[in-house]
Order: structure tokens, then C-alpha cells, then sequence
């Protein structure tokens, strides 16, 4: 008799037997993946606000280095503009009130010469200097203030500006009470520069002042010195002259000088240079000299321009 087959008690039903296939097996099912952490959520769920934030901080940001670097410049004070001058000041040498007056008076400045011909045997007669004084151009017509003394006796008068032009003059006016010549010069340099005038109203001792002239024929020379007076009066060495209201002053005038142009530091002529105080007889100056307020040498030409 055949032996019974037995079966498990188990309850589990049994899996059929799996067929042979020839595709390879299938991978298993992936693992169910972890949330995201709230801090992302957060950051994703207010991206845009956060971007808005950013931008506020950069510009801000930007405003701030730009206001740092690039201040706008505050307005300018006194104290600013004193403080720059008092720099400059202190940094650059200026020139004197002497050099710059000058250099205003000098393109009218004129030597005066008294001239005579000399022939030398066999050579063309020439000029030649018997005296030379100073004359200020007061008129850019050539009118040119001078002393008396400087022209007086001369056959012929000749001046040199201070380009180098020569020219003969004419005596054209006389003032003999205040030593004063107007002359008139025949052939004029290009550019003529006359002087400026000034009254001797406001004049004071201890006022700057410059003479120029060419004393003992060299020059143009300038001294400078002071007003050390007014109202002066001067009687000449010879006893021939007495001039009154004259302006004494201390810069120095020799020989020369006479008819030349007192200036004060800017430049403007307030006086003629007509004389020295010497109580020797070396006709030197020994820090006293006068000249002609310029009042005065204005009428000898018919010229009132205060």
C-alpha cells in the first residue's frame, strides 16, 4: 500500500515555485525620504523677502562708502580764506613795495641830455653828453616833466626812453619859481607809457616813497625811503634858487636824479626830484632831499587833474 502523503499545519499558504525569466530582477523599492529641516522651509517660503532685504542693505551700504569718500565740500569761511592767504604768505617771498613801484614808474622814466657836437679830425661830427638828468613821460604825446636846471643853457636837448628810443626834444614851458621844464619830445617810442598822477593831499611823514632817477648818469636807478617832511623850503647852494612847499624826503639823490619822478609804493608820482642838502661842497647826499609836489608841475602844463 502507498505511503500518505503529510502536510504542515502551518497556515501560511504556500508560494507557487517562480518561473525561470530572462530579464533580470527588478531593484527594491527606495526608502521613504527624511523631511527637509523647518529652516529651509523657512527660507524657501520667504525667499523673495529675503532678496528684497538684501538689496535695502547693499544700497544702503553703497550710499554710506560713497558719502564717506565723497563728502560734499562745506562753504568757505574768513577764517578759511585767511588761513590760505597767511599759507601762501609764508610759502612765497612777494617783491618789496619798493621793487614793485618800480617796476610801474619805469616805462616813463626818460634820461634828459644836454648835447653838443664833437668833431674829430677826419670823423662825422657826434653828440655828445654835457649833462644828463631825469625826466618822467606825463603825456604819451611825449610830454616830459624835468628841472629847469637840467635843460637850461643847452644848445640842444636830446632823451632816450626806456626802450632805447633816442630823440631830440624841445623846451616847450617853463617854470622857474618851482625849477620846472616841460618838454616835448620829437620821435616817440611804439608804446608810450605815461605816469599816473597823484595829489599830495593825503600825504604824511613816514609814507613810503621811491626816487628814480640817473644819478651821476647811471640808470635807471631807484632808492627808497621816506617822506621825512612837508612844506619845506630850500634855497640853492649858489644862492640863485629859493623854492618853497617842497616834500623832503630821505631816499637817496645825487646829481643826476634832478627832474626824476618821487614816487609812492604803488607807483604813483607825487613829487619832481629838484635838490639836495648839502652844506659841503661835495654835492653828495647826506639824507635830504626835495622835490616839487606834483601839483605844482601839473600847472606848468596847464594840467589839473586833482
Amino acid at each position: 500500500m502507498g505511503r500518505v502523503t503529510l502536510y504542515s499545519a502551518s497556515s501560511r499558504p504556500r508560494l507557487p515555485p517562480r518561473a525561470p525569466s530572462a530579464t533580470p530582477a527588478q531593484p527594491a523599492a527606495p526608502a521613504a525620504v527624511a523631511p527637509a529641516p523647518r529652516w529651509r522651509t523657512a527660507l524657501k517660503r520667504h525667499e523673495r523677502l529675503l532678496w528684497l532685504v538684501a538689496v535695502v542693505l547693499i544700497a544702503g551700504g553703497a550710499v554710506f562708502l560713497y558719502g564717506r569718500f565723497h563728502a560734499v565740500p562745506r562753504p568757505l569761511t574768513q577764517d578759511d580764506i585767511d588761513s590760505a592767504v597767511l599759507h601762501t604768505l609764508e610759502k612765497t617771498t612777494l617783491p618789496s613795495n619798493a621793487a614793485r613801484a618800480y617796476e610801474v614808474i619805469r616805462p616813463s622814466v626818460v634820461r634828459v641830455r644836454q648835447l653838443v657836437k664833437k668833431t674829430e679830425e677826419g670823423e662825422e661830427p657826434k653828440d655828445i653828453e654835457r649833462s644828463v638828468g631825469t625826466g618822467v613821460v606825463i603825456v604819451d604825446k611825449g610830454i616830459i616833466l624835468t628841472n629847469l636846471h637840467v635843460v637850461a643853457g643847452a644848445d640842444r636837448v636830446g632823451v632816450v626812453f626806456e626802450d632805447g628810443t633816442e630823440a631830440e626834444a624841445d623846451v616847450i614851458g617853463v617854470q622857474a619859481e618851482n625849477d620846472l621844464a616841460v618838454i616835448q619830445a620829437r620821435t616817440l617810442p611804439d608804446d608810450l607809457v605815461p605816469a599816473t598822477l597823484r595829489s599830495t593831499r593825503d600825504l604824511a611823514p613816514g609814507d613810503e616813497v621811491v626816487a628814480v632817477g640817473f644819478p651821476f648818469g647811471i640808470g635807471p636807478s631807484a632808492t627808497a625811503g621816506v617822506i621825512s617832511g612837508l612844506g619845506r623850503t630850500y634855497v640853492s647852494a649858489d644862492g640863485k634858487r629859493a623854492l618853497t612847499n617842497l616834500i623832503q624826503f630821505d631816499a637817496a639823490a645825487n646829481p643826476g636824479s634832478s627832474g626824476g619822478p618821487l614816487v609812492t609804493a604803488d607807483g604813483e608820482v607825487v613829487g619832481i626830484v629838484t635838490g639836495i642838502m648839502n652844506p659841503t661842497e661835495q654835492r653828495v647826499f647826506i639824507g635830504i632831499g626835495f622835490a616839487v609836489p606834483i601839483e605844482n608841475a601839473a600847472m606848468a602844463i596847464g594840467l589839473s587833474p586833482f
